[in-house]
């Protein structure tokens, strides 16, 4: 079988796909790996080949946090904003995409960019799979405002509320991605195109959604976790500040800067810190924007030392300076699966990586999400009593502080290890399960192995 994974997005949605890309070479596939240009180094650096497809990530982060209309109060305007950004990068996908995919079986894509991947899959009659890891089709079981009063609405309100999204998210679309191509019923004749297998994978536990696992076909595979430690720690390869304005092509992947692991020495260093003392609590947002890194260091050092805790900080794509004290670690990534399971509350946006990570760690959380599906997980962890949860926007000290005191109490404590000791470790076996029972019923690439033209 020869796959094609296109995982744009940040760090957060390219490890799942670097995960799922391993399996398969793992299990004898022929597998292209396509992401994100200043993430491609990243995947290469951990012996997965790579090549890049679309726009430079941050590009994308810094177009929305610079455009004013977001921050605005004309609705118009922030509508406007969000349906260029929606289509910002897309052209690039959709050309890369087209050149890649005619040499291969399948394509398999996640959330990010879902709908430019299927259309180029559907246009050559590829079966074509994409990875969830949030329930985002139309269902009754998740409230469609991530807020606490949206949960008391009917469920015919939340799949009508979904139902809109995807409707506003296609219309967004619809100038830069081609229709879905029409294809011919069996009694059309041998000649004809047969329809395309699709699935959703659901990559997410859920029993977090009560409801969703009856509404939503699946296969529900749980999360795709970085179970082995393969991901272990290292840094992201290309900065935002040096991957702007990069090459699309395979060729000019060169541009980018491939930086070595960690040396062994810091990983001691860590150990050693993390052994020296009390547990601490860990702080970080990933690719997420932290607004003034030197204030947000700040509140978090102040917030830990006025509870007597030490402080553990993977500063991510922000700019904050490596340092090693008594009381203070600030570094670049860390090996969730070693680290959180040493800290007695872990401080994030809601990503769904780290959201899992931490689940699977037992370790209460604070999810103060940032955009995209982190206030759900911030919400669905609220609810089931593992997690407190605001808007990073509205993070003060004194917040920050209340809601580490809820997470604190015995019973959050209880429930975060009674809740890890069931977390699935199996997702990424799962998913790959699910990707060669694709094309295992469907005839489309026996019907196009002779050649394929978009």
């Amino acid at each position: 079988m020869r796959a094609l994974l296109a995982f744009t997005g940040s760090r957060g949605d390219a490890q799942p796909g670097i995960l799922l890309a391993r399996a398969l070479r793992a299990r004898g596939h022929d597998v292209t790996l396509a992401l994100a240009p200043n993430l491609v180094a990243f995947a290469r650096d951990h012996g997965v080949p790579a090549v890049p497809f679309g726009c430079d990530t941050a590009d994308l982060l810094d177009a929305q946090r610079c455009d004013h209309r977001f921050a605005g109060r004309n609705p118009r305007a922030r509508l406007r904003a969000l349906f260029e950004l929606q289509r910002r990068g897309v052209p690039e996908q959709l050309e890369d995409l087209r050149t890649l995919a005619p040499t291969h079986d399948l394509v398999v894509a996640g959330m990010a960019g879902e709908e430019v991947a299927e259309s180029v899959a559907r246009a050559l009659g590829l079966p074509f799979a994409a990875v969830h890891f949030f329930p985002i089709q139309p269902n009754s079981a998740v409230a469609v405002v991530p807020m606490r009063w949206a949960a008391r609405l009917p469920g015919f309100a939340h799949r009508w509320g979904w139902s809109v999204l995807a409707r506003a998210r296609a219309s967004a679309l619809a100038p830069v991605v081609p229709p879905r191509p029409r294809t011919a019923s069996p009694a059309a004749g041998a000649d004809a195109r047969p329809a395309p297998a699709t699935t959703r994978i659901q990559a997410y536990d859920p029993r977090l959604f009560p409801g969703v696992r009856r509404q939503l076909p699946g296969p529900f595979t749980g999360f795709m976790t970085d179970v082995d430690g393969f991901l272990t720690g290292a840094p992201c390869s290309v900065s935002p500040t040096h991957a702007h304005g990069a090459a699309r092509s395979t060729a000019a992947s060169a541009a980018f800067p491939t930086s070595a692991a960690p040396p062994r020495s810091s990983a001691l260093t860590l150990d050693s810190w993390l052994d020296a003392g009390t547990a601490p609590i860990y702080v970080g947002f990933g690719s997420m924007d932290v607004g003034d890194p030197a204030a947000f260091v700040a509140m978090a050092r102040e917030v830990c030392a006025r509870r007597g805790r030490r402080l553990l900080l993977a500063s991510g794509w922000a700019s904050i300076a490596a340092e090693f004290t008594d009381g203070v670690a600030i570094t670049g990534q860390v090996d969730h699966a070693q680290v959180l399971p040493r800290c007695v509350a872990a401080v994030h946006h809601g990503g769904a990586g780290t959201t899992a990570a931490a689940l699977r760690a037992g370790v209460p959380q604070v999810i103060c999400s940032v955009q995209a599906d982190q206030p759900y997980w911030g919400q669905a962890l609220q609810r089931l009593g593992l997690a407190a949860t605001m808007p990073a926007n509205k993070l003060t000290g004194e917040r920050l502080d209340a809601l580490l005191d809820q997470v604190a109490r015995p019973d959050v404590v209880r429930r975060a290890a009674t809740y890890a000791a069931t977390v699935a470790v199996d997702g990424v076996e799962r998913a790959t399960d699910a990707i060669e029972a694709l094309v295992g019923t469907s005839a489309t690439a026996e019907f196009y192995s002779a050649g394929r033209q978009l």
